[in-house]
């Protein structure tokens, strides 16, 4: 079983209605690689992280619903709640494992969405990945899910941590790399880190492209 109707409606509307208007009008927005994404069927798209408008430009790049893992406290903010949910949002306990999310993350994969894993875990200052968890390679080991790098350029400028309101006219530039197949099933630790290393160097060849 695939997207629901609600779950396409939803995303377009928010796409052509908020996100493209804002990306392309206030942030001059640029996206490259469009043509690597898969159109259909389960898909694990990992990406760097530096600012809380990086889920919505992710799934606006690749022009599909892609489901977020949140972490729990924004899910406790009312309104804020009912807008991430909409976009395919769900809560993730931040530190230590979360069994929950990562069931979430498979559940969402065995219906054929796309689901977005933030390399980093939290958001960095400038945008790279320097401490990456193997939550992606994980995942796409144990679901044999093939994974897409999305490298975010200048969205660290836009709402960096600390920052009550966003930047206006930051120039942001989303680049979208190659298709990667899966580590095998029998990965262990070893591999799934080795495969996360190269899933790193993928996002910072991207993003040394810059703008």
């Amino acid at each position: 079983m695939g997207y629901r109707r609600r779950d396409w409606l939803t995303y377009w509307l928010l796409k052509w209605l908020v996100v493209n208007p804002l990306f392309r009008g206030l942030y001059f927005g640029r996206t490259y690689g469009q043509e690597n994404v898969p159109r259909q069927g389960s898909l694990i798209i990992f990406s760097n992280h530096a600012s809380h408008l990086d889920p919505p430009l992710v799934a606006n790049a690749v022009r599909r619903p892609v489901a977020f893992m949140a972490k729990e406290e924004l899910f406790q903010v009312p309104a804020l709640k009912q807008v991430i949910r909409l976009y395919g949002a769900y809560p993730v306990k931040r530190g230590g494992s979360d069994r929950a999310a990562l069931r979430a993350t498979e559940a969402a994969l065995a219906r054929g969405w796309a689901v977005g894993i933030f390399l980093n875990g939290t958001r960095t200052p400038d945008g790279r990945i320097p401490q990456p968890h193997l939550g992606a390679a994980l995942v796409a080991a144990r679901t044999q899910t093939p994974l897409l790098p999305v490298a975010l350029w200048g969205t660290e400028k836009v709402l960096p941590k600390g920052s009550r309101w966003p930047r206006l006219f930051c120039p942001i530039t989303v680049r979208i790399g190659k298709v990667i197949p899966p580590p095998p099933a029998s990965s262990d630790k070893a591999d799934l880190q080795q495969a996360t290393a190269g899933y790193v160097q993928a996002i910072h060849a991207l993003l040394d492209q810059g703008r």
